[in-house]
């Protein structure tokens, strides 16, 4: 199977080339505004109030700092997505042995369910904060999101972008209001900025600070998202598309710095000032806020809630088609990948509230940000070397001192998830001391371990040997050949006017010479429940109609017979196929697209993968 193009719905659907001036610049913003998002999620919420109520301002310079590394590292997945054309998926896919590829894909998808788990929890607090709806339900309205992205998707890259845009501004709007309403210590906020010594639960919430801040699933959609620019591809053109990026990419996360900060800020005036030490709960802040101020915060708080885990969601939903196609180059219909990564976030929430109630939402939400810190030195590693290899990076290699900047802040993010991690293992031994610890949580964690240290060592030692850059590998000689005659030809008919065309172009194939099985397939109920044995009006009408084509045919010359199908489609097709020996199946598409596939189905696609012999789709 050939490595398609990342996101190829929309891959180079903006086209830059004929703009000049800040149009041009314009042109290439956009891509990190769907990235920053995953920077402001309901994940970072959790963390900035406990923070904040915590702590004060005291911690403000650790979301400075995480922002910076992130700065850095969003800018080296901007720079291989536009030199290399590839994802970061892809990109560890040519770069690592097949193998390797399968746990780097379980991880990455582990990671993206988590923090599609911080969305919906986010997304269904939000709704009920502001409409009171329970919490539940709030969790099976977020299963409609996939269908949102499907719409937006077939609107086109700047559609989508607008709705990101528009949700972060939302977002934007809500704190700097809010930033009105609590009145901050302008002093203590700037001297928050100074960096301290961390120790206990201070250097605990830091660390998941950084581990909500920097999120593993944002550099693979940014080497995708970067992608759907369309630009020369010579040096000039590769250079001016990295600058843009990178200032397309430095304003939206200061963007979400602000977001980020401000919750701190918030949580700081309104809680940690007036004696609220321990606000951890996203629920517990909007009930003190309403206490403290009024109604207006609160709403303001539950609207940002929800716009954050909308949009957060969406990019979450985007980053796991980029890492199934990339890693294990597996395509499957769009809606269906989408619905299936939002089930497996709704699932455990759905269990979660059923079993452990409403209250143990929160403390899901913190786990997610622990799965995901696990996985954030598997995307780190491998895209600090694909952008260090001057094979491949060419003229657009990173520099030394950017190399140096990227291995430390990757020590300091994986040592400090690391800990994160065995602190969390060890508070799990403490309460329970449970034999599933050693023998299931202990060993996947030192293998996961061992992994992560074959990713960093694999490139050094096997510089030479690695797979190029070929994403659908070499062209091959096309030598002389026969004319195939199809002398069993299979025609699928509909009764509809395109069936006149599908005809033509089946006997176009055949000619005279050929004998051509007419092919329809009844669906009513009864066809699916009895069979052949199927009498009723539909069944005996459109036997007739059949025969009618297959009567028109003859008097033009033409060999043919008549075969009536029952029940599934795309199956009753291969069958009569199979049985008849067809040796081409000529079929007419719907031409159904975005959501009418959803309802209609996909019968083309379907026969495609039941039967061993050439399909011609006429449209």
């Amino acid at each position: 199977m050939s490595q398609k193009q990342s996101l190829s719905e929309v891959h180079q659907s903006v086209s830059t080339n004929k703009r000049k001036g800040w149009r041009r610049i314009l042109a290439f913003i956009g891509p990190a505004y769907l990235v920053s998002v995953g920077y402001m999620d309901p994940g970072n919420w959790a963390t900035d109030i406990a923070g904040g109520s915590k702590f004060g301002y005291q911690l403000i310079w650790i979301l400075l700092m995480s922002n910076l590394i992130a700065l850095l590292l969003q800018s080296l997945s901007a720079r291989l997505g536009i030199v290399r054309g590839l994802d970061l998926a892809q990109a560890s896919r040519n770069a690592y042995p097949k193998w390797v590829n399968i746990p780097l894909f379980i991880l990455a998808q582990t990671a993206i369910i988590a923090c599609d788990l911080a969305e919906v929890i986010g997304m269904a607090i939000g709704l009920n904060l502001l409409f009171k709806i329970p919490l539940i339900w709030g969790i099976s309205i977020t299963i409609f999101d996939t269908v949102l992205l499907l719409f937006l998707l077939n609107k086109g890259m700047r559609k989508m972008e607008a709705f990101i845009v528009s949700m972060v501004f939302i977002v934007g709007i809500s704190f700097l209001v809010e930033m009105f309403i609590v009145e901050p210590n302008i002093k203590d906020v700037i001297k928050g900025f100074e960096p301290s010594f961390l120790s206990g639960e201070a250097l605990y919430i830091a660390i998941g600070i950084i581990g909500a801040t920097v999120m593993p699933h944002n550099l693979y959609l940014h080497s995708s998202l970067v992608q759907t620019r369309k630009f020369d591809r010579d040096k000039n053109g590769i250079k001016e598309a990295i600058k843009f990026n990178f200032i397309d990419t430095a304003i939206a996360l200061n963007l979400a710095f602000f977001v980020n900060a401000a919750i701190l800020i918030l949580a700081a005036a309104a809680f940690f000032t007036n004696g609220f030490h321990e606000v951890a709960e996203i629920q517990d802040a909007h009930k003190l806020l309403s206490h403290i101020f009024g109604p207006i915060a609160p709403a303001l708080f539950a609207i940002a809630l929800i716009a954050a885990g909308q949009s957060s969601t969406i990019t979450g939903t985007l980053a796991g088609q980029i890492i199934m196609e990339g890693h294990l180059n597996l395509r499957i219909q769009p809606w269906l990948r989408r619905l299936i990564t939002r089930l497996l976030a709704i699932i455990p929430a759905f269990c979660t509230i059923l079993w452990f109630g409403n209250d143990a939402l929160g403390g899901l939400l913190i786990l997610s940000q622990v799965v995901l810190s696990l996985q954030l030195g598997f995307a780190i590693i491998p895209l600090i070397h694909l952008t260090s290899d001057k094979k491949e990076m060419k003229d657009f290699t990173i520099k030394t001192w950017v190399k140096v900047l990227a291995w430390m802040s990757a020590v300091v993010i994986v040592s400090l998830n690391i800990k994160l991690v065995v602190e969390e293992i060890s508070s799990w031994i403490a309460a329970s001391n449970g034999w599933y610890i050693y023998a299931i949580v202990i060993p996947i964690a030192a293998a996961i371990g061992l992994l992560l240290i074959y990713i960093f060592i694999y490139p050094f030692i096997k510089k030479n040997q690695r797979i190029g850059n070929v994403p659908h590998g070499n062209a091959l000689a096309i030598e002389h050949f026969d004319k195939i005659n199809y002398k069993k030809i299979g025609i699928t008919v509909d009764f509809s006017k395109n069936d006149r065309n599908t005809i033509r172009h089946a006997l176009i194939q055949g000619g005279k010479e050929a004998h051509y099985y007419l092919i329809h397939v009844v669906e009513t109920a009864a066809a699916r429940y009895l069979g052949q044995n199927t009498r009723d009006h539909e069944t005996q009408a459109d036997t007739e109609n059949l025969e009618k084509y297959s009567l028109n045919l003859k008097e033009l010359g033409y060999e043919s017979s008549a075969h009536i199908g029952f029940g599934g489609t795309a199956k009753a097709i291969a069958e009569i196929s199979k049985q008849n020996g067809i040796e081409l199946l000529v079929m007419g598409a719907h031409g159904h697209k975005g959501l009418k596939d959803i309802i209609f189905g996909t019968t083309v696609d379907s026969v495609r993968h039941k039967v061993t012999i050439p399909v011609l789709i006429v449209r």
